[in-house]
């Protein structure tokens, strides 16, 4: 490891032990500080991010997530707001018992200590991230990519500021080079960071499992579908399906296969009506590629393979017809990616049986895949939707970024 980076992780572990030190209405009093000012500084970050969009294809499916505006940035300041507002799991215990000997035995809730976040074109993961961690007293070292290099910088900087100001050491938050050499020592700085949680592609995640010596938590690949049953609600489903596909094409909640039970092949075309309104490409397999005979020639395809199992963060979509409800499982349980999985349907039996057999973060049950997502859970904000099952799962918020220790109080006992 580089003397630089190294002294960089000596610095926010060292923070990182500050924050214990402060009470709860600091934090959120700087919290609430830290978003106003974001507010205030509005043009400046987007100055910033305008740099960052420059250099990116409008066509490439990031240009979505790096994008910020006013009201993104209004959105971003709310969620820091609504996480200051929430009570810290820190300190709370968790259980507590008095042993036959008297020892005294509390399970109480603790920082992680220091937290690795690694993502792509996503600015507002920044400040969402700080958000989080600070208000659970643990210190984030953030890397970033290159391609949201300018907006990062004007965002921690914000930060920084107000950190200052209220004479907290600001190494609590560090944000890496955008260079990916960054990025390996990072994943290898065992002794200064306590997990790593990478944020966007499949790629990313596949290379930081592969190569991070440092625990990770794996979040954010979403292969999402929404299962429209024989008794499915053609109403709900239309909005259901449109509103999870393109509410934002390029998040990990968004729909990627729409599995259509065969005996719902006659009402395929209104079900994808509004898609057709909002340009989604679809690629169908051959009994729903000749059901949609209403659907723009120039955006229907005939689906292979490859197009089941794919996340697309893009305005394209898959459709697969099945003939009976356990296809339709058996599919999901081979394509998932155990992040988000709906079904649509007003026979309770099929509901009750979907939502205990699929293995995913988040089931639904007649309602958009969108809401995966912490603020939408009440959480006030996410540092990821965890895929995996050990430590978290689904929207990691506060809770979820906290571990515990057993405090034993006793008076002189020994054991023999």
């Amino acid at each position: 490891m580089e003397l630089t980076l190294k002294n960089t992780f000596e610095n926010t572990t060292k923070a990182s032990r500050t924050l214990v030190e402060l009470n709860n209405e600091t934090i959120d009093a700087i919290l609430i500080e830290i978003a106003d000012l974001a507010i205030e500084n509005t043009n400046s970050i987007l100055e910033a991010n305008q740099k960052d969009l420059d250099r990116m294809d409008k066509n490439d499916p990031k240009y979505d997530r790096l994008l910020l505006n006013e009201e993104r940035i209004k959105g971003i300041a709310g969620d820091i707001k609504n996480v200051a507002k929430l009570k810290s799991p820190v300190g709370h215990v968790i259980e507590n018992k008095v042993l036959d000997n008297g020892l005294d035995i509390s399970k109480v809730r603790v920082p992680i200590g220091v937290i690795g976040v690694i993502y792509e074109a996503r600015p507002n993961v920044s400040f969402d991230v700080f958000s989080l961690c600070f208000k659970t007293k643990n210190a984030c070292i953030l890397k970033g990519g290159s391609d949201a290099e300018f907006s990062n910088i004007a965002i921690v900087n914000i930060i920084k500021e107000v950190l200052k100001k209220h004479n907290v050491d600001t190494n609590v938050v560090t944000l890496l080079p955008a260079d990916r050499s960054a990025t390996a020592e990072l994943l290898n700085a065992v002794d200064y960071v306590d997990i790593i949680i990478p944020r966007g592609s499949q790629g990313l995640i596949n290379f930081v499992r592969e190569n991070a010596k440092v625990p990770v938590i794996e979040t954010g690949a979403g292969i999402v579908h929404v299962y429209f049953d024989k008794d499915g609600d053609l109403a709900k489903g239309t909005a259901i399906i449109a509103n999870s596909k393109t509410r934002r094409v390029s998040v990990c909640n968004a729909l990627d296969c729409l599995l259509l039970h065969e005996s719902q092949l006659d009402n395929l075309n209104q079900l994808t009506k509004e898609l057709a309104t909002k340009n989604t490409v679809i690629y169908a397999d051959e009994a729903s590629y000749n059901k949609l005979t209403d659907y723009p020639k120039d955006l229907l395809h005939k689906a292979d393979d490859s197009h089941f199992g794919t996340e697309f963060l893009a305005n394209k979509m898959a459709i697969k017809t099945v003939n009976s409800f356990e296809t339709a499982l058996n599919h999901i349980a081979k394509y998932s990616s155990k992040h988000s999985e709906a079904i649509i349907s007003e026979n309770a039996d099929t509901v009750a049986t979907y939502l205990n057999r699929v293995d995913a973060a988040a089931v639904y049950a007649n309602a958009s895949t969108a809401y995966t997502d912490g603020a939408q859970f009440g959480l006030g904000a996410e540092i990821g939707i965890s895929t995996q099952k050990l430590h978290a799962r689904g929207p990691m918020a506060l809770e979820e970024i906290t571990s515990y220790k057993w405090i034993v109080k006793g008076n002189g006992q020994t054991r023999s």
